[in-house]
């Protein structure tokens, strides 16, 4: 018995000092209510690419990755989106879909089990400015690697039943993202910023559109611009250079450089701006919560100001720490999460501050992205606000150069745009160098928020009272009236959009 009796004695009093301790204040146990400062960043050296330029004009450029026992290789066609023809949206990133469904050497089911017979993957897709197909393998097996990547992308058949396939497949896909309040907020944002420019559509396209697209449209594309002189192979991993350059030689020396000359670029800006600020809203009535985008011009991947623009929307809305996140989440729990977006692209890109909160404080909301990016330049970013932001940029890009994909790609997109390739090292001192007062004058000329549009996708009828008393000229397009295919974002006469109208149900 007094056995029992201390053992449930001292069962008594070990529960007690847990309950003491789970209820004692954090701070009792020496624990900071702030993190500690980030620690300096650490010098870091990727290995310089190095490139040549095959007779026909393809571009390569090779990085080394020793150690790693990977390789990758990418093949970027310098065109992506921006160059779909008005009523065929969607089609250079339907083209790139088709590249892996079967060529004149390979059905579809045969390219899967080439890659997956190497262990490695295959990857493509369009974006704004630039198509690509990526393989990675083990360096060991990059020889067959790449010779599948050579086929594909110069030998597609663009056979019909893939291309029906493919058509239901992003059909479906894009119905149900046009369903969603926040993917559509942003594809109502592009035609309000961009509006018919070819940075205005879909980049996937719209169900319209894709049901215009036929196989002489992707067979066109394609022998257009899919051409040595408008494609930049880059080849990184655990080799030698000379072996990546004669890979290139092997698998795409005989690429036959067309005789005419490639298309007079598209690239133009947005068109000009109506005066005053656009505050468009498309009337959802079954959103569960109302989707909130502040939208405006930003800037080029080649701006002078592209280190300034990105630490600055890392201040505005780059992370949880940032302003939008603190003001719209933590201080007011509006919202499960804010940010913003500095996309950069050959021309100037969007800037996009988006959240989502409940229909009711829809307005509100609208309201406090506009007050966080006017307060960007009203005073100088303290370091002890910087310095983290700062940190945070740099974490981020270093983990996406970990990599051999991700280093590859990064090597891509620079050569996409023109710029130095040794800029993956001085990225970082890019990044430190940026001082508070000059995000403030950042903010002020380059994102000043008198220049941005309102689009909020939601039931209109929980918010709409309030927005007007904030925003003048507010603009209501319902649901079933929307129109993706055109600028003026609303059917024609009669319920017909320009391409049949944007019916979401």
């Amino acid at each position: 018995m007094p056995g029992k009796r201390f053992k449930s004695f001292l069962s008594l009093f070990i529960s007690c000092l847990f309950v003491t301790a789970f209820m004692m204040p954090i701070n009792s146990f020496g624990q900071q209510e702030t993190p500690p400062p980030p620690a300096p960043p650490r010098p870091v050296n990727f290995p310089k690419p190095v490139e040549k330029t095959l007779s026909n004009g393809l571009r390569v450029i090779f990085v080394e990755r020793a150690g790693t026992s990977l390789a990758t290789a990418q093949l970027l066609i310098k065109n992506g989106g921006e160059i779909d023809p008005p009523k065929l949206a969607g089609l250079a990133d339907m083209t790139v879909s088709l590249l892996t469904k079967g060529t004149a050497k390979r059905s579809a089911p045969q390219i899967a089990e080439a890659v997956e017979a190497l262990g490695g993957m295959i990857d493509y897709g369009a974006r704004w400015d630039s198509s690509q197909v990526t393989v990675s393998v083990e360096s060991s097996k990059i020889d067959p690697a790449v010779e599948i990547l050579s086929d594909v992308v110069r030998r597609p058949t663009f056979k019909e039943d893939e291309l029906e396939r493919q058509r239901q497949q992003s059909i479906d896909q894009l119905s149900f993202m046009l369903a969603d309040p926040g993917q559509l907020a942003r594809y109502v944002a592009s035609r309000v910023v961009f509006g018919d420019s070819p940075y205005g559509h879909p980049l996937n396209g719209t169900p319209e559109s894709l049901a215009l697209i036929k196989r002489e449209d992707i067979a066109r594309l394609h022998s257009t611009y899919y051409r040595p002189d408008n494609a930049i192979l880059v080849i990184g991993g655990d080799l030698r250079s000379d072996d990546a350059f004669k890979l290139a030689e092997r698998y795409f020396g005989d690429w036959a450089k067309p005789s005419t000359a490639l298309p007079a670029s598209t690239e133009r800006e947005a068109t000009t701006r109506k005066s005053g600020q656009r505050v468009v809203v498309i009337d959802m009535e079954h959103a569960g919560q109302a989707a909130v985008i502040l939208t405006r011009t930003g800037l080029k991947r080649t701006d002078p100001d592209y280190f300034r623009g990105i630490v600055t929307n890392s201040v505005l809305g780059g992370g949880y720490s940032s302003r939008l996140n603190q003001e719209i989440r933590t201080k007011r729990g509006l919202s499960y999460g804010a940010g913003s977006t500095l996309e950069v692209r050959r021309s100037s890109g969007p800037f996009i501050a988006v959240t989502q909160t409940k229909n009711e404080s829809g307005a509100e909301v609208a309201s406090l992205l506009m007050t966080e990016l006017g307060r960007l330049s009203s005073a100088t970013i303290p370091d002890t606000e910087l310095t983290p932001r700062k940190a945070a940029l740099i974490g981020n890009y270093a983990r996406q150069l970990e990599t051999i994909d991700g280093l590859v790609t990064q090597v891509a997109s620079l050569a996409l745009y023109g710029l130095s390739l040794d800029e993956i090292n001085s990225y970082i001192k890019n990044v430190q160098s940026v001082k508070g007062e000059e995000i403030q004058k950042f903010a002020g000329e380059r994102l000043d928020a008198k220049g941005a549009d309102i689009i909020i996708v939601g039931r209109a009828s929980d918010f709409l009272a309030d927005l007007r008393k904030r925003f003048q000229n507010v603009e209501v397009i319902q649901e079933d009236e929307l129109d993706l295919n055109s600028a003026s974002l609303r059917k024609a006469a009669g319920g017909a959009g320009t391409s049949g109208g944007a019916r979401m149900k």
